[in-house]
């Protein structure tokens, strides 16, 4: 279970009275699961299952209709930005092939992982919901982060420059890294291939040939069906082949490349001659070769690096965002409750994790039981509504199915689990 409503309510007899009997209800027959929050700011009257809102600075209606409108774009940009870096941390790991780190992203054990059958990106995810489920049951407000006595304001906009920077370092780092992968890769594909085209750089080695002032190697491409033919002919391919210098350096199942040494004034004769008999010339140079190694190393290298801290910076970031988002959801409970229940600030919150398959029977409850507080709801449709969100008590953070009580959905589930 990944999705959780946070309920709101007002600080009244009635009210806490039906909050009572929900809790009640929903452990007996299991339509829900409710949580205990550690809150310094906890109401000693209200000690179950309930979340304090801290004292957030109040404006005027009109502030309070403009941070609404923020906290909505805000946590929309949020949630984007979780599942671009979730998706991101995915591709990455899985692409890596390290199974080792993968794991040890997840949950910091090397020793376990090769006794799970399962992919990297699997793993880490897995562990990841599970602390992000703990995040929300075990909520606490970071007042080091977000003072709550700035005002609502000023608290939007510090979370929308975290979350703005994040974004733009997140597609500034996956650009990089995407880059060297890229190039690697395409050097890499180069090595692969038929042997007509493929690069020599992981076939030949220095003492493979023969350089001098007069000799030089050539490297011929031989299909399985010639091997008999070049034996025979290639010595007589120029009169300037040395003897007996052929050796088969590489074999596939198409063919082989062999080598044959002559004097350099006979190469252009010999190439002549042995594309007649269709035998293909590989163009080589060592020094190329060991440029393309070095390239190849270094790149490998950088990749491993970048590998490394981006998947850090990831896991760091997200964590980041998340409790910024979460923070945003919290606020956007704050400002409807004002809105909707008025000043002074009175109301009290419950979180409940909802059982899927109980999610309508559990709607129906919570309805029968803070029905009175906006009768008029139970007679609007149960989908979107055309309201307006520029009038007093309802803002735009509202759940586009309107309900007597404030109901704001957050759902834990920002990547897909294969």
């Amino acid at each position: 279970m990944t999705d959780f409503w946070l309920i709101s309510v007002p600080q009244e007899r009635a009210s806490s009275l039906s909050l009572e009997q929900l809790k009640h209800t929903v452990a007996k027959s299991n339509l829900a699961s409710s949580f205990r929050f550690s809150i310094p700011e906890l109401k000693a009257s209200i000690c179950v299952s309930l979340l304090t809102m801290g004292h957030l600075a109040v404006g005027t209606l009109d502030v309070l209709l403009g941070v609404s409108d923020d906290l909505s774009s805000l946590d929309t940009q949020a949630e984007r930005v979780l599942r671009m870096a979730a998706q991101c941390m995915a591709e990455v790991i899985e692409q890596s092939g390290d199974k080792v780190v993968g794991k040890s992203l997840a949950n910091g054990d090397h020793k376990t992982y090769n006794k799970v059958s399962q992919s990297p990106s699997t793993a880490y995810f897995k562990a990841l919901l599970v602390d992000l489920v703990s995040q929300v049951t075990k909520f606490q407000w970071d007042r080091a982060k977000y003072p709550t006595a700035l005002p609502l304001k000023s608290l939007a906009d510090i979370i929308a420059k975290q979350v703005s920077q994040v974004e733009t370092e997140l597609k500034s780092r996956g650009a990089a890294y995407n880059q060297v992968k890229s190039t690697l890769k395409g050097l890499e594909l180069k090595t692969e291939g038929c042997l007509q085209t493929r690069t020599l750089t992981d076939i030949v080695k220095r003492e493979d040939l023969v350089y001098s002032e007069y000799l030089t190697t050539l490297f011929v491409v031989v299909s399985k069906a010639s091997y008999a033919q070049w034996e025979k002919t290639y010595e007589s391919l120029s009169e300037f082949v040395v003897p007996r210098s052929s050796r088969k350096l590489h074999e596939e199942e198409e063919g082989a490349i062999f080598t044959v040494t002559l004097f350099k004034k006979a190469v252009t004769e010999f190439k002549a001659n042995a594309k007649q008999h269709r035998f293909t010339i590989r163009e080589f140079s060592f020094d190329q070769n060991e440029c393309q190694k070095r390239e190849m190393a270094r790149l490998s290298l950088d990749k491993k690096e970048q590998y490394r801290t981006f998947v850090r910076w990831l896991k760091v970031n997200f964590s980041e965002v998340f409790v910024a988002w979460i923070h945003l959801k919290v606020m956007g409970v704050f400002v409807e409750s004002v809105l909707r229940y008025g000043l002074p600030v009175s109301f009290q919150t419950l979180l409940l994790q909802p059982d899927k398959k109980h999610a309508k029977k559990l709607r129906e409850k919570l309805s029968s039981l803070f029905g009175h507080l906006d009768p008029t709801a139970s007679t609007m449709p149960s989908t979107t509504l055309d309201v307006d969100h520029d009038m007093p008590g309802v803002s735009s953070v509202a759940p586009r199915d309107y309900t007597s009580y404030i109901c704001v959905q957050i759902s834990v589930k920002l990547f897909d689990l294969k």
